[in-house]
């Protein structure tokens, strides 16, 4: 048996994006067929890509695989012989009975491996360039759709659609999934309604309040859904003042992550502006008239509103100087 041959069928799994989990014997106490280090791929279909025992410890070990596939969290499990088969927590180890007469403990750990997820951009723009590629810095697999687009330009992305029309994306990419509309003034709309045609988790749509306001009007009297168009997110990204197309993707995929780890996503607000803060000031008593004395006297105290402002350039006074 080639120990090392779970290296190969990982690689295969992962070239194909199919979730699988990686299962290694911890410890195992005779009499049992597996030892400790043994290690097999799992995945969710039951297929095993290696050895880690025998047929008595595979139905727990299939059970626990599907359920941190689906849960995304790794799994520590024991095996043990009992005239029960049912399973118990202890501590942070799932325990499994096993009816089987053989005899022995095993002691497994369950680590998921799920294929990067997908971030469908559409357009082709300064925003959208950036957004391919810093999207796979974070453990994204960014998809690239415009008409015409050339993978040349996207060299980032993991797939260039050049075909923007809703029947061909609907048809070339699952529902569901990420999805940030960075069109930018080109086929808007037509990206809009194919990106609601992928039935996303979440859309994005890199636009001001007020453009956003329109094109949803639009789609709503085209015959689109009014909840999923509600539903767009705009303006996209965290309210960092962002400028360059860069610093607005780096925006746009800090909400990406919120949503990916469970918080929830809502349109950018601008951050209003705090008034400037003002001051009251006791003055001593001085003289009115010219700038350089004479005339009545002033009160005593005066209330002024100073502005919190960059000083004035200095100027000469009427008395001389500067």
């Amino acid at each position: 048996m080639n120990h090392h041959q779970w290296i190969a069928d990982a690689a295969r799994l992962q070239a194909e994006e199919r979730a699988f989990a990686l299962v290694t014997v911890l410890r195992a106490q005779a009499p049992t067929s597996a030892k400790a280090g043994d290690k097999a791929l799992v995945t969710a279909d039951g297929q095993i890509h290696g050895w880690i025992g025998g047929g008595c410890a595979q139905p727990a070990v299939v059970k626990t695989v599907r359920q941190a596939l689906a849960s995304g969290q790794p799994q520590s499990i024991r095996i043990a012989p009992t005239d029960e088969t049912a399973e118990r927590t202890l501590g942070d180890v799932l325990e499994f009975g096993m009816a089987c007469r053989s005899g022995g403990t095993l002691e497994l750990f369950i680590d998921p491996v799920l294929p990067a997820p997908k971030l469908v951009v559409f357009g082709d723009s300064p925003v959208a360039r950036a957004l391919t590629g810093l999207a796979p810095r974070i453990g994204l697999q960014a998809v690239l759709v415009a008409e015409g687009a050339q993978a040349s330009h996207f060299p980032d992305a993991a797939r260039v659609i050049g075909n923007d029309r809703s029947e061909a994306v609907a048809q070339a990419l699952p529902a569901g999934g990420l999805v940030v509309v960075a069109t930018q003034g080109r086929r808007d709309l037509q990206a809009l309604r194919a990106a609601l045609a992928l039935q996303p988790q979440t859309l994005w749509f890199v636009a001001s309040e007020r453009k956003a306001g329109v094109l949803r009007e639009s789609l709503v009297s085209a015959g689109e859904d009014p909840a999923r168009v509600a539903a767009i997110v705009a303006p996209a990204g965290e309210p960092i003042g962002a400028q360059t197309p860069e610093e607005i993707a780096l925006a746009v995929l800090a909400t990406v992550v919120a949503a990916r780890r469970g918080r929830s996503v809502q349109a950018a607000t601008p951050v209003a502006e705090k008034p400037a803060p003002k001051f009251t000031l006791d003055l001593p008593p001085m003289e009115a008239g010219s700038c350089c004395g004479g005339g009545a006297a002033k009160p005593a105290t005066a209330e002024l509103a100073v502005e919190a402002a960059p000083p004035a350039a200095a100027t000469k006074s009427c008395c001389g100087g500067n």
